[in-house]
């Protein structure tokens, strides 16, 4: 066994003589991990720029996410538990997709002059598509981490405190462009590849894709602009104390079960300790 699988490696063929399926099958694997990652990026634009409707829907939609619809108060461990499972797949498809990069200078010599010579656009969003992949592999790692760590704290207001006062929004900006553009050339040259949407054509396919591209650029923008000066207008310095902003304002129906005087309570606790330090 373990000498077929030398022999494949050499030579890319099985001992019977036969292609390897192997690669064809990692194949599918990085376009069903990419297509997964490419429509939670969509859904996943909309859920944060909900913000842009009002503070309350933001809320009402992280409660959501946290299964209010079964769980009266909800449950963040489920965030939690999305988190991690998004940055598995997508590990598995940063694996696969590092394949195709270029291990070497002559190999990357080499693609640079077919990208030169042949002069073909899907050539050049490849290296585009390259370029937003490394980032990503860096910046969305650190994202999905805090999301991980801390879903209790994601909502209008705690939200908005991140972003601004521990300064993540450096790493959004940037994260923003990268994935949008990752994820449009992404689904792009999957629909290529795959032949989805025939119809379209590929001029269609590319007009298509750069609608896309623009729309949720715009889209990020106006919601990190919105997000951004929110953030602005905190005085607090504690995140605690605007999770429980976020609970006592717009989480009413959510906390009924409680005592109202408890998120005072817990508001009041945060005050102390922050004019204690």
């Amino acid at each position: 066994m373990q000498e077929e699988k030398v022999i494949e490696g050499y030579l890319g063929i099985t001992t019977e003589r036969k292609k390897s399926r192997i690669p064809a099958k990692l194949d599918w694997w990085q376009s069903a991990t990419g297509l997964f990652l490419g429509l939670f990026m969509i859904a996943h634009m909309f859920f944060v720029s909900s913000i842009l409707i009002s503070d309350q829907f933001m809320y009402t939609i992280t409660k959501m996410f946290e299964g209010s619809i079964f769980i009266a108060a909800g449950e963040p461990k489920i965030v939690s538990g999305v988190a991690a499972f998004v940055f598995i797949v997508f590990i598995v498809h940063a694996f696969l997709a590092m394949r195709k990069f270029p291990i070497n200078y002559k190999q990357y010599l080499a693609l640079k002059a077919h990208k030169h010579v042949m002069k073909h656009s899907d050539t050049s969003l490849w290296f585009i598509q390259a370029a937003t992949g490394f980032i990503m592999f860096f910046l969305a790692s650190v994202h999905l981490y805090v999301m991980f760590a801390q879903p209790d704290t994601i909502g209008p207001n705690g939200s908005s405190f991140r972003f601004v006062s521990q300064n993540f929004w450096l790493l959004y900006i940037v994260l923003l462009f990268a994935v949008e553009l990752h994820g449009s050339i992404g689904l792009y040259r999957l629909c290529i590849k795959w032949g989805w949407f025939e119809g379209l054509g590929i001029n269609g396919l590319r007009t298509a894709k750069w609608i896309m591209s623009a729309f949720f650029i715009i889209l990020g923008l106006a919601t990190f602009y919105a997000y951004f000066s929110k953030g602005l207008k905190h005085t607090e310095d504690n995140i605690q104390y605007y999770k429980h902003y976020d609970e006592q304002h717009y989480g009413n129906k959510h906390v009924s079960k409680k005592p109202q005087d408890m998120a005072d309570k817990a508001i009041a606790i945060a005050k102390d300790n922050l004019n204690n330090k």
